[in-house]
């Protein structure tokens, strides 16, 4: 059946208006975003020409190749290397590399190289063991090159962070050796040391340079010396602190007191690489193993006095920190370990202790000693904010400061002459110090410039005198850093020491 004239028509309209929808369709599929059609003022409907970017349809250019990884890049990736048996800094290596393109450093710096190997191999002079270096390990003529670049770097990153802030790591040290120098950038350090002209120079420098370092490497030359070792030994060279001690020494029959002079000596330089490089002028200085306080001006001694410090189980911590204020007619505000080991047992046994010793409950259920001559703390506490909340404090028990053996506190540093050193400190008279005490109540003076107070532990140290000084290792801190300055066989892991806990 054939369709009409009109139906026919109406078919053919509306193909057309279909064709020309799909043309309308695909053109506006290419205009962007954001562009419209815009009618003339006839009202029919006009395409906005649009300009087709020239590299429309073009598939994207393929990324550039990766840049293939470098032999030195490969060895470092991953978490622990070793190389003929000696384990690498794996930290310190990659930002070293990093800083030559991952490429190996010593096959264009021959002299440098060699320079940087015998400053290692003298590392004995520091009292550090060369062998912690890889000293050995670089004897042998058949490491590959490769192996041999890394084994070099890692031996001058190692000296260089050992003379810089020591040989032993500040995570594997004791929670309460708490002295830091300032920090370093070591891989920045050791690409200056190569571009200095005299690199075995440059690296020595990073150890510190104070006298009291320098006399104790002068101190361990004699003691390591073969002369000292004689059985007949000549007194000590004119210049090396201590030398009617030193004198002594080397006469004994015995070469094995010499042995050990040189270690504890070796065990003190490491302890000096622990602090601040450049030492501030004026400073308070308190070895506990000499129990012994001296305050420096203008790094010269100008007081010193005698001491009382932690008990062996009790042990005064190695600490920086900053004295601020004076207190006078301190409170003593008892720490819940000492309350609850020392006087609750005592508490139970007759209930007037507290009473008998000054001593109030407070709401918070913190004792307290109230201000008094008989306070714990005396009639002065020197204010030094630190996390182990030790402190230099007066005590009544004068009678404590007349032995040689004075490690009887907590921990807290009791001061034989207190007032004298609060006026210097205070830069005021005494009298000044005795007025404010005699005001009965608890008041402080803050002191003109705040001055910066180290607690060390020094075995061997050189007084003020330069006379070369020993003390007993009472705290038995000694063996633990020997340990770290020694290459010796690794322990199980059970049997090391944890970093955090105080031998007692």
């Amino acid at each position: 059946m054939l369709a009409s004239p009109l139906v026919m028509n109406h078919n053919v309209g509306r193909c057309r208006w279909a064709a020309t929808a799909v043309v309308i369709m695909l053109l506006a599929a290419t205009v962007p975003y954001g562009a419209r059609a815009e009618a003339p003022a006839n009202g029919t409907a006009a395409l906005v020409p649009i300009s087709v970017p020239a590299d429309a349809g073009v598939p994207a250019a393929a990324p550039p190749p990766a840049i293939p990884e470098t032999e030195i890049q490969a060895r470092l990736r991953p978490s622990g290397l070793a190389i003929a048996g000696e384990h690498l800094h794996m930290a310190l290596l990659r930002r070293f590399y990093a800083a030559h393109n991952n490429e190996p450093v010593w096959n264009t710096r021959q002299a440098q190289s060699s320079a940087l190997l015998q400053a290692v191999l003298r590392a004995g002079e520091h009292g550090l063991d060369p062998d912690l270096f890889h000293a050995a390990a670089l004897k042998d003529p058949a490491l590959p090159p490769i192996d041999r670049d890394l084994l070099l770097s890692d031996a001058f990153l190692g000296y260089a962070d050992a003379l810089a802030r020591g040989a032993v790591p500040v995570e594997l040290r004791m929670d309460d050796e708490d002295l830091k120098p300032e920090p370093i950038d070591v891989a920045m350090a050791l690409d200056s040391v190569i571009a200095s002209p005299d690199p075995a120079a440059a690296i020595e420098a990073l150890a510190p340079n104070t006298p009291e370092y320098q006399a104790l490497r002068r101190a361990l030359q004699y003691y390591q010396s073969p002369a000292a070792a004689a059985p007949q030994a000549a007194p000590a060279p004119r210049g090396v602190p201590g030398q009617r001690q030193a004198a002594r020494a080397a006469a004994a029959p015995s070469a094995a007191i010499n042995q050990t002079r040189a270690r504890q000596v070796a065990i003190n330089l490491e302890r000096l690489r622990w602090l601040p490089h450049s030492m501030p002028a004026d400073r308070v200085w308190v070895n506990t193993a000499s129990a012994q306080l001296v305050l420096y001006r203008a790094n010269k001694p100008a007081f010193t006095t005698r001491v009382v410090v932690g008990e062996t189980d009790k042990q005064t911590p190695e600490v920086q920190a900053t004295i601020s204020s004076v207190l006078f007619n301190p409170p003593w505000n008892v720490p819940r370990s000492i309350a609850a080991k020392e006087i609750y047992p005592k508490l139970n046994q007759d209930p007037d202790y507290l009473a008998k010793h000054h001593m109030i409950v407070r709401h918070n259920g913190l004792i307290q000693q109230l201000p008094g001559e008989k306070s714990a703390l005396g009639q002065i506490k020197f204010e030094m904010p630190n996390r182990f909340d030790v402190y230099l404090h007066d005590t009544p028990l004068k009678n404590l400061f007349s032995s040689d053996s004075r490690r009887r506190s907590h921990g807290c540093v009791r001061v034989q002459n207190p007032r004298e050193l609060g006026a210097l400190l205070l830069q005021r008279p005494i009298e000044t110090i005795n007025q404010r005490i005699g005001l009965g109540h608890t008041n402080s003076l803050p002191l003109p410039e705040a001055v910066p107070v180290f607690f060390v532990y020094h075995t061997a140290f050189v007084d003020q005198n330069g006379a070369l000084e020993f003390r007993p290792d009472v705290y038995q801190r000694d063996e633990a850093i020997w340990q770290h300055m020694r290459r010796m066989p690794q322990a199980p892991v059970a049997q090391r020491d944890v970093a955090g806990q105080r031998r007692s």
